[in-house]
């Protein structure tokens, strides 16, 4: 399976997963306080949407990809 083969079927999953779930959480540590030896840490819950047109045209990308791929093969 060629390298071309490979990002296409990626990118044509990640924009399915991108459709399905609309975006992903992370949490991220940061230093709230700093007073000498004393560090006061706050974990943040970070959310990231991702655009219904972006995950379309991943999968429209990717499609379009496999179809090049195969026509050169």
């Amino acid at each position: 399976m060629n390298s071309i083969r490979l990002a296409a079927i990626a990118l044509v999953v990640v924009g399915a997963l991108a459709l399905i779930y609309g975006g992903f959480s992370y949490t991220k540590d940061t230093t709230a306080v700093k007073l000498g030896p004393l560090e006061l840490s706050v974990k943040e819950k970070e959310t990231v949407n991702v655009p219904m047109w972006a995950g379309i045209a991943a999968i429209v990308a990717g499609g379009l990809m496999l179809a090049a791929g195969s026509k050169r093969s």
